[in-house]
């Protein structure tokens, strides 16, 4: 085989062909990968750095005859989904910068032939997509096409301003692989996708950190604080979601506390490298650059606090906390839900910044409060978390470490990224907003958790415990008071979305009560199929609406009402 780095203009150089297997699977891609790719593409164009994106393998295919308009063949291996997705990306954003001539030029052959042929899977779709010269979403009939699914994603997300063609056509670098006739594909493609595991950041910074000649201090400060036993070892370990991937929460350790240095003002981080610093893909290596470059090559910059850091993160962050019942009052306790249970990881560096350095503990509770009361506003009224990790940054960047500084600084935003919401907003949020089911969970039971009487006969048990109910069902028109018009009809479907009509219960309910009626619902089937009475017997949150003998939207109202004046009370610190 041969290999070697290759750029876009080299894979599609005007006059090769490339074909996709015709019984290779189709395209697969969906929002997870585009967003990514998406994401990464800005970073390139934001940084003009030179940016791997994976492998292709390739083997020789037909042999062009005198006629044909290509002079080299080669059959698609492996890369079909990156080659794809490349092609339909280049070709929404040619259309949005009215630049469609030169994507025919760099992609089509003398005799207008699309230089990717696919399979019998997509060749329908993609010549559909490639054919498409209006900026316009391509309808996607069933059975549905990621190809085309693809397309409309890019032409909905897709920011030309923030996005470069030549940029990203002089760094995106793929390493290709040209199969000799003769070599198992199947083989080699085996190796490079199946063999190997891959490295974490924390395995490789200890590589670049320690050697033969630092053992005690290996010892010291790094077996002491991430290997000592085997309950260290697995408190490190421990895998969890952030954002669209799973990473260990060393790993996670290694992030926040980088983005600490990253803010300290001393060392003079230039905009560009920030940029490049805050990819977690490449964090080991940005750890040696930001040595090299901003500490002389000391690693004892990073070395000397990381042991005290690290013994703060571990004492901090505890994602078991969503498994235990939690207190009424502000605290760690709380904020390990929001960040672990509710999946606001970008608020680690912070959170790790002001438990290290904020010495009154009071003054801590009152910051964790402030964020907990900002967090869960926004979070009622559906406002965006973008922005987030950089309003987080910028607290340690302008090293906010009291109650009264962040409550001033959270205040100040006052764009849709960053506003803290008005109690008007917060009353709307309550009646309109429709959220997922874990935001919805995350709302009423750190409510559950403040409001309920100290002295309640039930147990709060852990946010992992509860599931979210409605309480006037989705399928209402099965055995419920139907409405008089169609428009009562959609609006009562609306308001069942809504907060007011939803609880949180430990218990699931059987499906065969789940849409019976309000009465049915309320007292169950038998001992075996109980209902809300006892599933959610002792919640506060949803006790009042117990009581009724009619559920409505009159009542969905009120339980709206009311739950909007205790999250204004609860959560009154910002």
């Amino acid at each position: 085989m041969k290999a070697g780095e290759i750029l876009i203009n080299g894979i599609f150089n005007g006059s090769r062909l490339l074909e996709v297997p015709f019984y290779q699977r189709a395209y697969v891609w969906d929002d997870e990968q585009w967003d990514r790719f998406l994401a990464d593409m800005e970073f390139v164009t934001k940084t003009k750095k030179p940016y791997f994106l994976g492998s292709i393998i390739f083997k020789s295919g037909k042999t062009p005859n005198t006629w044909d308009h290509f002079s080299d063949c080669k059959i698609v291996i492996d890369g079909q989904q990156r080659l794809t997705t490349l092609m339909i990306f280049f070709k929404v954003l040619c259309l949005k910068k009215n630049e469609n001539r030169l994507f025919e030029r760099d992609f089509r052959l003398e005799d207008d032939t699309i230089v990717l042929q696919h399979g019998r899977n997509d060749i329908s779709a993609f010549d559909t997509v490639m054919r498409q010269d209006k900026l316009e979403e391509i309808p996607n009939v069933m059975p549905a096409s990621q190809i085309i699914s693809a397309f409309n994603y890019f032409l909905k997300k897709i920011e030309p301003d923030k996005l470069d063609r030549n940029i990203i056509k002089q760094n995106v670098q793929f390493v290709c692989i040209d199969l000799l006739d003769g070599e198992d594909e199947q083989q080699v493609f085996d190796t490079i996708n199946s063999l190997g595991v891959r490295l974490t950041t924390a395995e490789l910074l200890k590589n670049y950190f320690y050697n033969k000649d630092n053992v005690q201090e290996y010892e010291k400060n790094w077996v002491a604080i991430f290997e000592k036993d085997s309950e260290t070892r697995l408190y490190w370990e421990q895998e969890l979601e952030t954002g669209r991937i799973k990473r260990s929460l060393i790993d996670i350790f290694f992030d926040a506390y980088f983005q600490i240095f990253l803010q300290n003002k001393q060392y003079n981080i230039t905009a560009e490298n920030k940029i490049v610093y805050s990819r977690v893909d490449h964090l080991a290596k940005s750890y040696q650059d930001f040595i090299e470059h901003y500490c002389n090559g000391d690693k004892s910059v990073v070395l000397g606090q990381m042991a005290e850091y690290a013994k703060c993160f571990a004492e901090t962050f505890r994602p078991e906390y969503c498994n235990m019942g939690l207190p009424a009052a502000p605290g760690i306790e709380r904020i390990n839900v929001i960040v672990f249970g509710l999946k606001n990881t970008t608020l680690i560096p912070y959170i790790l910044y002001v438990a290290k350095n904020v010495e009154n503990q009071n003054e801590l509770r009152k910051i964790y409060g402030i964020l907990e009361s900002y967090l869960m506003k926004r979070m009622i009224v559906h406002a965006p978390t973008k922005n987030y990790n950089n309003l987080f940054t910028s607290l340690i960047l302008n090293s906010v470490l009291d109650a009264e500084t962040l409550k001033e600084r959270l205040n100040k935003g006052n764009d849709a990224t960053t506003f803290v919401p008005s109690d008007d907003d917060l009353l709307n949020g309550f009646k309109t907003a429709k959220l997922v089911n874990l935001q919805t969970r995350g709302i009423l039971y750190l409510l559950e958790a403040g409001i309920r009487s100290a002295k309640s006969s039930t147990t709060l048990l852990g946010f992992n415990n509860y599931s979210v109910e409605h309480m006037m069902p989705k399928k209402w028109r099965n055995n419920w008071a139907p409405c008089a018009t169609d428009a009562e009809a959609r609006q009562r479907d609306s308001m069942l979305l809504t907060l007011g009509n939803l609880a949180i219960i430990p218990q699931s309910l059987n499906a065969s009560i789940r849409d019976s009626s309000w009465d049915a619902k309320k007292t169950g089937k038998g001992v075996n199929n109980p209902g809300l009475a006892v599933c959610a017997a002792g919640l506060t949150t949803i006790h009042d609406a117990l009581q009724k003998d009619v559920w409505d939207e009159t009542g969905i109202k009120l339980r709206a009402d009311w739950l909007y004046e205790q999250a204004r009370s609860l959560w009154d610190m910002v």
